[in-house]
């Protein structure tokens, strides 16, 4: 066994397809089946189900799967606790982030870059559920989330915003005059919204419920982008979180505050607790911890 099978056998997992966790891995298919069958041979186990195509993991795989990923974990780990130890950095940060988030993400990529100018980043685009999940399986590093599901025996958190929410509208298709809106004023109004269950929509439906009020969105997106295009069109205008950065992005985008309007739960930094822990997470929590103790002096 060596650690290439083990990265196989995830990379197989994360695509669900043998040719796509091929390429991922730089090798031919054939490579790829015949390793797989030789760390199958080595346990004594059928890991994989297989037809004319990949069907998934025997019960058993999926066992050895989860060490899988434990001891690659670690594997990389080790590599980078050395880089730790002379002084550096060095590897890929997986970094989980909530569609929406009232804390602009890229302030963080800005400060671990700036202390660590060898890192690299991997973002994924997950719900707070997923986030806690791929932690605890050791394919995060960090999660930004919100807290209201986490385990805090499993989990080290830093709460970075209570994230209050806006709408963003272009000001090329719309001429509001206001510096605040009503959620009775949003009622009437062209919205593009996050797909029903995401947590920023469950938000919203809720600031609108509580006040007895039954918007009907004109688009409804689980992609942040089709929510920007269909603004940036005139086509609707958007709720967000404030301080997200999104009316940055051009000089017509303008996200004003909606009155008594936030997410149901705090947004977070998160770290898994056990071991074995990433260095790069701990590093970059650690960094974040010190950026908001500044902040807060």
């Amino acid at each position: 066994m060596d650690i290439k099978q083990l990265k196989f056998l995830i990379a197989l997992d994360e695509t669900r397809h043998f040719g796509q966790a091929a390429a991922r891995c730089h090798v031919t298919q054939p490579t790829l089946s015949m390793r797989l069958k030789n760390l199958e041979e080595e346990l004594g186990l059928a890991l994989v189900r297989r037809g004319q195509r990949f069907e998934g993991f025997t019960a058993e795989g999926e066992r050895i799967l989860a060490w899988a990923r434990s001891l690659l974990a670690a594997h990389d780990g080790l590599y980078a606790e050395a880089s730790a130890c002379r002084g550096q950095l060095v590897g890929s940060l997986r970094l989980g982030l909530v569609p929406l988030a009232g804390f602009d993400p890229m302030r963080l990529l800005g400060l671990f870059a700036h202390a660590h100018p060898h890192l690299r980043f991997q973002l994924f685009a997950l719900s707070s559920e997923q986030i806690l999940e791929r932690l605890a399986r050791n394919q995060l590093d960090l999660g930004l989330g919100y807290l209201e599901p986490l385990d805090r025996s499993q989990f080290d958190c830093l709460e970075l915003a209570d994230t209050r929410m806006g709408l963003l509208y272009d000001r090329r298709h719309f001429g509001f005059e206001q510096a605040t809106f009503s959620w009775e004023e949003l009622e009437k109004l062209p919205l593009g919204l996050l797909s029903s269950g995401m947590h920023f929509r469950q938000s919203i439906d809720h600031g609108f419920r509580s006040r007895g009020l039954s918007p009907s969105p004109l688009l409804e997106s689980d992609a942040v982008h089709s929510l920007l295009q269909a603004v940036n069109a005139g086509l609707c205008c958007a709720v967000m979180p404030l301080n997200s950065g999104l009316d940055a992005l051009t000089e017509h985008l303008r996200l004003l505050p909606i009155e008594d309007a936030r997410t149901l739960a705090p947004l977070g930094l998160i770290l898994r607790r056990s071991a074995p822990r990433s260095a790069l997470g701990e590093a970059c929590f650690a960094a974040a911890r010190t950026l908001l103790e500044e902040q807060e002096r």
